[in-house]
């Protein structure tokens, strides 16, 4: 692909700005300002079509000129995956919004891309509705969830983002509106735009499943102290068929061995007096905590069983603890996503400790093996490459993967993001398919697509 201009002082960029203000309109159309970035790569425009007209001619436009289009919703996640080789254009869908009409009790709704999350969930629960997407970053868009495939607790019972999708409307690098959804074939376009970060196709809109808002929620938790522990829960959890919404686990990077208990601190705890009482425990215990969902009498029951299975400590509360639905790592740390046969979840904590000379904090789907981990940013470009080779090392054994979700520039030059994907090929060619000149979000996808 040719060069383009590299800077907005070139001949022609002042006529594709008049351009792009005249598909937008004044206010939505202009030069790309400090924030406007992704994973550090500036872009040179922002524009914000008010419709899928309108986006399809900005793509267009940037078809004529040979310019590179990455699609913007909330920004919540825009430093996540590889940086793009270039963004000229910074497609905004923040205008492609709203929720679509549906009778009440309908069994989908169509949703604009660029629609928070949260305004959804709120208009569907006016009549008692939800979609099962729980996705943690806050102020996120139903587009941006998609495209990065974030899932939050709910995943373990309903799973990803894309096991929600229905159909969706799609502009393709020409700028051509489409579909995906209905049959076989269909779906499976559709779970390929799923977790493509734009490089795919823009998302316009999706329709999804809804469901009822449960009645009664009640979350049990359990103070844990080690990977092992952890993993003969899971299996107590699981194998009492008390059908979990979510097995969510927090082991923060100060937990240590099991505090000894002596004979009366044992026997204090087991008395009647004790049942559903948190027992103090040291600061740095995690938790291993079991949401469950349904009827009130129902949950109740559930949750009383769950409680005596997981024994001493165990408690129910009708609240999820603060670390709910938050990722473990922060603003500049180098953030891992780690996936794991459930049964080789510890092996994987314990690879990941011993490769960083110590407890990592440690947050995520523990019934499904899906968990995230933080680094700290400061944290030296060739130490992060030699943990993650470690890592990498005992899950290749387990039929794991580990990625690196977003980190500091020095790391993502050092390291590689993805590690082994044995889907590569399959992702290759529906990049030559659907935009084979890279002019959507190029680089972002493994492989440097």
């Amino acid at each position: 692909m040719a060069a383009a201009a590299s800077s907005t002082d070139r001949p022609g960029a002042l006529d594709i700005t008049r351009r792009l203000t005249e598909i937008c309109g004044p206010p939505f159309a202009r030069f790309a300002g400090p924030a406007d970035e992704v994973a550090g790569r500036p872009a040179r425009w922002v524009a914000v079509p008010g419709g899928p007209h309108a986006a399809a001619e900005v793509l267009r436009l940037a078809a004529r000129h040979d310019l590179t289009v990455v699609p913007r919703g909330a920004g919540t996640k825009i430093d996540w995956g590889a940086a793009p080789d270039r963004v000229d254009i910074m497609l905004d869908t923040g205008r492609l919004a709203g929720i679509g009409h549906e009778p009440v009790g309908a069994p989908t709704t169509e949703v604009g891309a660029g629609t928070p999350l949260r305004a959804v969930q709120a208009t569907l629960d006016r009549t008692g509705q939800r979609l099962a997407l729980d996705a943690p970053s806050p102020g996120a868009t139903l587009g941006g969830v998609l495209a990065a495939e974030e899932a939050g607790p709910l995943r373990h019972r309903h799973g990803s983002p894309c096991d929600q999708l229905v159909r969706v409307r799609y502009l393709d690098a020409d700028g051509e509106l489409a579909e995906a959804g209905g049959g076989a074939a269909g779906l499976e376009l559709a779970r390929l735009l799923c977790g493509s970060q734009g490089a795919l196709g823009v998302l316009v809109s999706a329709t999804l499943r809804v469901q009822a808002v449960p009645a009664g929620r009640v979350w049990v938790s359990r103070p844990v102290w080690t990977p092992l522990e952890v993993h003969d829960l899971i299996r107590t959890v699981l194998a009492a068929r008390l059908d979990p919404a979510a097995v969510e686990l927090d082991l923060p990077a100060g937990a240590g061995p099991r505090p000894r208990q002596g004979s009366r601190a044992a026997a204090m705890a087991r008395h009647p007096s004790m049942t559903g009482r948190a027992i103090a425990g040291p600061a740095g215990a995690g938790r291993l905590v079991v949401l469950l969902e349904g009827g009130p009498a129902d949950v109740v029951e559930r949750a009383e069983r769950l409680v005596a299975l997981l024994g001493a400590g165990a408690t129910a509360s009708p609240a999820a603890p603060e670390w709910w639905r938050r990722y473990p790592f922060g603003p500049g740390d180098t953030a891992l996503r780690i996936e794991v046969p459930i049964a080789d979840l510890h092996a994987a904590v314990y690879a990941l400790r011993d490769a960083a000379g110590g407890p990592v904090p440690v947050r995520g789907s523990a019934g499904l093996g899906v968990v995230h981990a933080a680094l700290p940013g400061a944290m030296p470009p060739d130490r992060v490459a030699s943990i993650l080779a470690a890592v990498r090392g005992v899950l290749l054994a387990r039929r794991g993967r580990c990625v690196v979700l977003s980190a500091p520039a020095a790391v993502r030059r050092a390291v590689d993001l993805w590690g082994e994907l044995a889907g590569l090929a399959r992702l290759r060619a529906a990049k030559e398919h659907l935009d084979p000149h890279h002019r959507l979000a190029p680089g972002r996808l493994p492989g440097g697509l």
